[in-house]
């Protein structure tokens, strides 16, 4: 980063209503916030705040993206790295190691930094939906709570649940590959669309068809996506068959969810992320 960009960046953050809101949008991640929200939050009015965004987008702090009829703002994560790495590059004379905690605090380029900054990262909720919370989205839920790495956490559920729970064949496949299916139940959307609920950054429905239901509203700030995959309760054959469906089902689900836990969803904005959940709708995934 120039010397000049970063002079404009902390320009614009040398005021306290624009500092509370960088932080409040931080606090949000890249779902960000309606512009609404944001002013009802800070108890600012609208066109005050209106100002203020459009100081911080100058200044490549933040950035918008149209929702309907409302602007998201998300802040720009890397950006920000960017920003308080230019304060480290010249630190103690090009020695870092006598600068303490600062340079390792604002190192971009140190792998290990890089590999701890990711581990700081607040996790984020993820939803995978399909009808009957039995198969598809049980084996994701498990799928992310292990690649996720405490960065994700997953929940699943359906908008007819199984009264029987998750299909014992699925199960049994989990747990033969390791996972841990002590808490894997089939549980109503409605669950999640109660006071108290975790709040949701991703929403994924898996079904192929919904049998005409229109999935709840969580909010406009939540990122969502489709991956249409058959359903396990039809699958029909041989109990060999029926094993290697599920196991195909289970590897383009593990695909999936590898590629999405690896993106860089701190410096991607609301649109491109969805576009990416969008693209990994397609069994090729030919983009990672």
């Amino acid at each position: 980063m120039e010397t000049d960009e970063a002079a404009a960046a902390f320009s614009a953050l040398g005021q306290p209503t624009r500092l509370a809101l960088l932080r409040l949008l931080l606090g949000q991640g890249p779902s960000g916030l309606p512009a609404g929200e944001i002013a009802q939050r800070l108890g600012v009015a609208p066109s005050t705040l209106s100002f203020h965004l459009r100081a911080l987008e100058q200044a490549g702090l933040i950035a918008p993206t149209r929702q309907g009829r409302q602007l998201v703002y998300a802040p720009l994560i890397a950006r920000l790295r960017g920003l308080f790495a230019h304060l480290a590059e010249a630190c103690c004379g090009g020695e870092p190691g006598r600068c303490g905690d600062l340079a390792r605090l604002f190192d971009t380029h140190n792998d290990r930094q890089r590999e701890a900054s990711t581990m700081s990262e607040p996790a984020f909720n993820v939803l995978f939906l399909c009808t009957r919370n039995s198969a598809r989205s049980i084996m994701a839920e498990a799928i992310l709570n292990r690649l996720g790495e405490g960065r994700f956490r997953a929940f699943s559920a359906g908008s007819d649940p199984s009264p029987e729970g998750p299909m014992p064949e699925v199960l049994a496949q989990l747990k033969a590959l390791g996972h841990d299916v002590s808490g894997l139940s089939s549980k109503s959307w409605n669950l999640f669309m109660e006071p108290g609920a975790p709040r949701m950054d991703f929403v994924i429905t898996l079904c192929d068809v919904l049998n005409g239901q229109t999935c709840p509203d969580f909010g406009e700030t939540v990122v969502t996506a489709g991956w249409p995959l058959p359903d396990p309760a039809k699958f029909t054959g041989s109990a060999a068959e029926r094993a290697t469906l599920l196991n195909e089902l289970y590897a383009g689900l593990h695909r999936r969810i590898g590629i999405f836990v690896s993106l860089p969803l701190a410096s991607l904005d609301r649109m491109a992320l969805k576009a990416r959940l969008d693209e990994l709708a397609n069994p090729t995934l030919q983009r990672a």
